[in-house]
């Protein structure tokens, strides 16, 4: 059995093992092939007959010229870049992980927002750079610092992700209030569901974990953001498709959002027209939510189980056929 990694770096840059995939055949890993279309996809494949990758794309061009495909595991839970369609009609199974980076992503929904709070890194670089040693007051800050307790946070999408930031919220003393595609009892639990335009006229703080779809694409936008509140906080690190970043970005630089915290963007590695680059309190990291060791480590071992599955001909985890 031969195995191909097309895009093995961000998965694991260097602090995890490939032996578990390496144990079921000839395995051939590349850090970085392409991501975008490009023949290098297919000649590295080549006559392997498992393709793990993350963002290569597999098109139907690329399962065209590597017959010999029989699996395709995508070492995340999104398997857009993979022509899914085409590899069902080919008999070939994709499979992903679906759960791996609940709490990751939570962690670093609430580290988003503590931040924007809090600016522990600017005070702490203010600090090193000499200015709390030459102040003449007993101490200083150069943003309003705002606490949380008492205040509402609005979820809007609420499985897994959802509800883990809402936990974590609740323990800092806030409401919770939570819109998804249906009730839960583990939810309700958590925080009350409202419809959501109640919840953006309610929320202090919004925050985005639902899935990019047709009817969520651009939910953020100059219509929904007038329903908010005047100064309230934006969190997203789920998709950036689900923001008008334009609309986005005027509402920050006219104060109606008073700060946004965004892990993701619409166009991904970010591109340097992006109008949030210039926008005002606008905190942006590099998709990073899913990448603690400890979550990446699930990844590789729910990809060599769906491997090891898959061989022992009992697929799991296919999101393109009935098995």
């Amino acid at each position: 059995m031969k195995l191909v990694v097309l895009d093995a770096y961000t998965e694991n840059p260097g602090d995890l093992s490939w032996d578990s995939l390496g144990a079921f055949g000839e395995l051939t890993v590349y850090d970085r092939t392409a991501y975008a279309e490009s023949p290098l996809i297919a000649a590295r494949i080549g006559d392997a007959e498992i393709v793990v990758t993350n963002k290569t794309p597999i098109s139907r061009q690329t399962i065209d010229r590597c017959p010999n495909i029989k699996l395709i595991a995508v070492l995340a839970t999104g398997y857009n870049v993979v022509d899914t369609v085409y590899a069902a009609e080919r008999g070939i199974p994709v499979c992903n992980v679906p759960t791996y980076g609940t709490a990751a992503v939570a962690q670093f929904a609430i580290a988003l927002l503590l931040e924007i709070c809090s600016h522990v890194a600017h005070h702490s670089e203010a600090v090193h750079a000499g200015r709390w040693e030459h102040s003449v007051d007993w101490c200083f800050w150069d943003y309003p610092l705002i606490e949380l307790q008492g205040k509402t946070m609005g979820i809007i999408g609420f499985g897994r992700i959802g509800q883990a930031t809402g936990r974590i919220a609740k323990a800092l003393g806030m409401t919770v209030l939570a819109c998804g595609s249906r009730e839960t009892e583990a939810g309700r639990a958590i925080a009350s569901y409202v419809d959501r335009d109640t919840l953006l006229a309610r929320a202090d703080v919004v925050v985005l974990h639902c899935p990019l779809f047709p009817d969520t694409a651009g939910m953020i936008n100059k219509d929904t953001i007038a329903k908010m509140k005047d100064g309230v906080i934006l969190i997203n690190n789920s998709r950036g498709g689900l923001l008008v970043e334009q609309d986005v970005a005027d509402a920050l630089n006219a104060g109606k959002i008073l700060a946004a915290g965004l892990d993701v963007v619409s166009t991904e590695p970010i591109r340097g027209d992006n109008p949030l680059l210039t926008a005002k309190n606008c905190f942006i990291t590099p998709h990073i939510s899913w990448a603690p060791r400890e979550a990446r480590e699930r990844i590789m071992t729910v990809t060599a189980d769906n491997i090891r599955a898959f061989l022992n001909g009992a697929p799991v985890n296919v999101v393109n056929m009935d098995v």
